[in-house]
């Protein structure tokens, strides 16, 4: 009898070891966050109006982050849901936002969005974002306002620069015009010469 448990011992100590049929390579994926660096970031909740349904519906919990892109310096509102870390809000803080307060809350701010690029649904939307405390909701405020005033400004800038451009080009036009002009006046007293040469 112990010659049967010494058997049944040893098959149990038998390792079995398989080779995988496929073999996957790492895959490195790319966030589009590489460019930027995050100035600002904290938990929330976010929230889309439906107008449809005629109510709001969530739209996840995560952090809520304002990133500056480090060439360009324009910032953008991210936030990525817990765990997929999908995209549940994605778009540049700009001059027609306003951050109104949500009804019965000190805590949620509501402002509406031309242009919200996440996964889910892009194009015009109402978002409303609910913080911890209103000590948050206030530091949120201040922080998404700075935001916008550094897009205001940078946007003022590039318009600026665009006005000297346009101001260059027509000046350089003018420049090669009375070139042109002065080259014309030239011809015609050469020819004036010529012609009381011959006479």
């Amino acid at each position: 009898m112990s010659d049967n448990h010494d058997t049944v011992a040893v098959e149990e100590e038998t390792e079995v070891h398989f080779e995988p049929i496929v073999k996957l390579e790492a895959v490195q994926v790319k966030t589009h966050e590489e460019e930027e660096d995050s100035i600002f970031k904290m938990r929330a909740k976010l929230f889309r109006f439906v107008k449809e349904s005629n109510e709001w519906k969530e739209r996840g919990t995560g952090d809520v982050r304002l990133m500056q892109h480090k060439e360009t310096k324009k910032i953008r509102l991210l936030m990525r849901r817990d765990q997929t870390l999908k995209i549940c809000a994605n778009h540049y803080v700009t001059a027609d936002m306003t951050l109104t307060p949500n009804v019965g809350s000190d805590r949620s701010w509501v402002w509406n969005v031309t242009a919200d690029s996440s996964d889910e649904c892009s194009g015009p939307q109402t978002l409303a974002i609910r913080l911890a405390n209103p000590d948050n909701a206030a530091i949120f405020k201040e922080e998404f306002e700075k935001a916008q005033k550094n897009n205001v400004e940078l946007k003022a800038a590039s318009e600026d620069k665009e006005e000297e451009k346009e101001d260059a080009k027509e000046e350089e036009k003018d420049a090669e015009e009375k070139k042109e002009e002065a080259k014309e006046e030239k011809e015609e007293e050469t020819k004036e010469e010529k012609k009381e040469e011959s006479a």
